[in-house]
């Protein structure tokens, strides 16, 4: 049916979740419940490829969500990278046309991400590569991190961002201890902000970066931080930045509960041909991201066509191979 083919889509936030990312996590000492409060669900390729089906998704985006495979030690986090982007590869071989991943770094070891960088994409197939909002304290937007951005600039590759626990947090509060709840969209909007505040976007321009959940809480913070930074740089406290075009070169998916405000909220400030879709599968259960993308169609049907069509496209033009295809 015509109707059904036009709501077939790309995901962009879509995860896996390979024994190796558990194994890794155990090597490293990293306990996802105490890292984020949240469990890690079971997974494999079938039954993700079975979950499309039924959502009609064409092609999904893989990566590895929270926690960031980091803890202190650059060797064991290269290991760690490379196993869980073998494992990704793999998947990807074994559902060709259906998958693409997008690769993990050992940041903020530098040297590490700019090997693990060329591997992936070079030898494996990588989409892109992944990176937390923050990795082992280390935000995106340090200038630590310009290489690795010269790099993937020249590369004009697919950047997907992933929130990840601050490292300091209250821990006597709710949003302390459940990180999905507050920290992750704190720290994303703590991250591009970053981002921002550094010029990044703007001095790697070839860089497509995609902010996660309808940009968390940057519909709000944007405006504010254009203020407040403005304020800043009259009194040479911080250096000018055009915030405004930082933000204009930022891609967003919809993952999460963009209904009935987030994606409101965000389309006041954010191009409507700078939105694609994200699941956020299997983190959030099959039938519930069902539901909310029910709930998207019928609610913003002409908006989830283009979403669906031509945004995917051009962020990901291999994308048009697929989508549309039932």
């Amino acid at each position: 049916m015509a109707g059904e083919r036009q709501n077939r889509t790309v995901d962009f936030h879509a995860h896996a979740v390979p024994d190796s990312f558990r194994r890794e996590m155990a090597k490293l000492g990293i306990d996802p419940l105490e890292e984020d409060g949240f469990p890690v669900p079971d997974w494999n390729g079938e039954d993700h490829l079975a979950w499309m089906d039924q959502a009609g998704i064409d092609l999904s985006v893989l990566s590895i969500s929270s926690p960031h495979l980091y803890s202190g030690d650059d060797g064991k986090a290269k290991d760690a990278a490379r196993a869980v982007n073998d494992a990704m590869a793999q998947v990807c071989r074994e559902h060709p046309g259906r998958f693409r991943f997008a690769a993990s770094l050992p940041l903020p070891c530098v040297d590490g991400a700019l090997e693990e960088t060329a591997r992936a994409m070079d030898e494996l197939g990588a989409a892109g590569v992944k990176v937390a909002t923050n990795m082992g304290g280390v935000y995106l937007g340090d200038p630590a991190l310009d290489a690795l951005m010269e790099e993937l600039d020249r590369r004009k590759a697919l950047v997907i961002l992933h929130p990840a626990r601050a490292r300091e947090r209250p821990v006597n509060v709710i949003t302390g201890g459940i990180a999905p709840m507050f920290e992750y969209p704190a720290d994303t909007t703590r991250a591009v902000l970053n981002l921002i505040a550094h010029r990044t976007i703007t001095r790697f321009p070839g860089i497509r970066f995609v902010v996660p959940h309808c940009g968390s809480f940057l519909p709000y913070m944007l405006q504010r931080f254009i203020g407040i930074s403005q304020v800043l740089s009259a009194s040479g406290r911080m250096e000018p930045v055009d915030a405004r075009a930082e933000f204009d070169g930022l891609w967003f998916d919809i993952a999460g509960d963009a209904q009935p405000a987030a994606l409101k909220s965000l389309l006041l400030v954010a191009s409507r041909e700078r939105l694609v879709y994200g699941s956020d599968y299997p983190y959030t259960p099959g039938a519930v991201v069902l539901r909310k993308k029910q709930e998207l169609e019928a609610a913003e049907g002409p908006l989830m066509g283009q979403i669906c069509g031509e945004n995917a496209c051009a962020l990901l033009p291999e994308a048009g191979e697929h989508a549309g295809q039932g």
